[in-house]
Parts: C-alpha cells; sequence; structure tokens
C-alpha cells in the first residue's frame, strides 16, 4: 500500500500544533487521532493503527494537542492533558483546517485515547462531517453531559483485565443515544500490551470505521488468532 505523508501546522489562539497527515491512494475517509494524557502525535500505539488503516484506505491524521509552549507547562503541572474542552476544541481546530483542503476526501472519523476518547465525543457533537468514533482504553464518561447528544455511531473498545476504565465505558455506554457497541479485549490491560491484543484493537476499529464510511467498503485485514 503506497502512503503519502506531508506534515501540517494547525493554527489555534496558543500558536501552532504540529501534525503529520498520511494518505493512502484513492483515500475513503481521514481518520483523526486524539492521543491520550500525557501522550503526542507520535504514540507508537496510534501509529501502528494507523497503519492498519493505511491498509483499508482511510488517511490519517496525528497531532499534538498542546503547543510546545503548552507542552512545557503540561509536564511540570499535568493540568491540560484533563482540560477536555480545550482538547475537544483542537480536534475541532484540526477538522477545520483539514476542510480547506479540497482534495482530500469529506468524511472524518476520530479515534481517541484515553482522554483523547472525552475530546472526541465532545468534538463529534459539533463537528458534523464526523461520521464514526472509535475510543481505545478511553475515559468517555469524561465527556460528561456531552455523551447524550453525541450522533456518530461510537465504539468503546476496553481490555477485559482494564477493570476500572471497563466499568467506566460501560456507564458511558448507557448514556450514548447513537449507534453504539462495548468491544471487550479478553485478557487485555489498559495500554493493550499483551500480544495479539492491539491487533484486536485494529481489527474492532477499522471493522467500525469500514461499515460507518458511504464511500465502499474493502476487505479487512483482519489477523486470526486463538488467545486464551
Amino acid at each position: 500500500m503506497s502512503v503519502t505523508t506531508r506534515a501540517l501546522e494547525i493554527e489555534v489562539d496558543a500558536g501552532t500544533l504540529d501534525a503529520d497527515l498520511a494518505l493512502p491512494k484513492e483515500a475513503r475517509g481521514v481518520v483523526l487521532f486524539a492521543h491520550g494524557s500525557g501522550s503526542s502525535r507520535r504514540s507508537p500505539r496510534n501509529l501502528y493503527v494507523a497503519s492498519r488503516l493505511h491498509l483499508d484506505g482511510f488517511g490519517t491524521l496525528l497531532f499534538d494537542l498542546l503547543t510546545p509552549r503548552e507542552q512545557l507547562l503540561d509536564d511540570r503541572t499535568r493540568e491540560l492533558r484533563f482540560d477536555v474542552p480545550l482538547l475537544a476544541a483542537r480536534l475541532s481546530a484540526a477538522t477545520g483546517a483539514l476542510a480547506f483542503d479540497r482534495s482530500l476526501p469529506e468524511w472524518r472519523g476520530y479515534f481517541g485515547a484515553s482522554t483523547g476518547a472525552a475530546a472526541a465525543l465532545v468534538a463529534a457533537v459539533t463537528e458534523r462531517t464526523v461520521g464514526a468514533v472509535v475510543s481505545r482504553g478511553g475515559r468517555p464518561d469524561l465527556a460528561g453531559d456531552a455523551l447524550e447528544s453525541v450522533r456518530a455511531p461510537t465504539l468503546l473498545i476496553v481490555g477485559g483485565d482494564d477493570t476500572v476504565v471497563l466499568d467506566l465505558n460501560e456507564q458511558a455506554l448507557r448514556r450514548l443515544e447513537c449507534v453504539k457497541e462495548l468491544a471487550v479485549v479478553p485478557g487485555a490491560t489498559h495500554l493493550f500490551e499483551e500480544p495479539g491484543a492491539l491487533d484486536d484493537v485494529c481489527d474492532h476499529a477499522t471493522a467500525w470505521f469500514d461499515r460507518h464510511c458511504p464511500n465502499g467498503q474493502r476487505k479487512i485485514h483482519q489477523t486470526v488468532r486463538s488467545r486464551r
């Protein structure tokens, strides 16, 4: 699969956010990633998920949710990584920035992890081009009252052994009023570091985006495994 990548800068009130846009040939849509607390656009787990999405024709945008100055502050105080309204606004800014490029397909998806999942759900309420949301080990509960207003089909993926986060996701699922599912990866903990666990995440996420993207369907590149 041939993938073209280019660096972008997204303008926000506080400065610029660095971003990496990757597009397979004839991309069906673009999935924007909202990374978890304390992470960055270079999250190895998100990069791996992105590579799997490319195989099925989805472009990806991985970007830093904080400016360099804000990141220095957050490294000291950890206060901005939990500022869900701020993170959601940054995701909306990135979504808007892509709208100016007429060469891109119009369909958008959101893939959020940890606190980034809450930001994705909040942003999806107002960003009507977003056709699907996937949360990996996320904290959708932090989206608060926005949960009832989400209309984009939403998939929550949680590790079976990540018991506290699983309970929070089950509570959030009951509050969502959109098309929704909860996928539990057996034996996986919060970071899906167990053998095969992240591949299960990719299988679930790719199938969800494929189901809800109107621009044709392609064969899902799933890895067949037997895990006990």
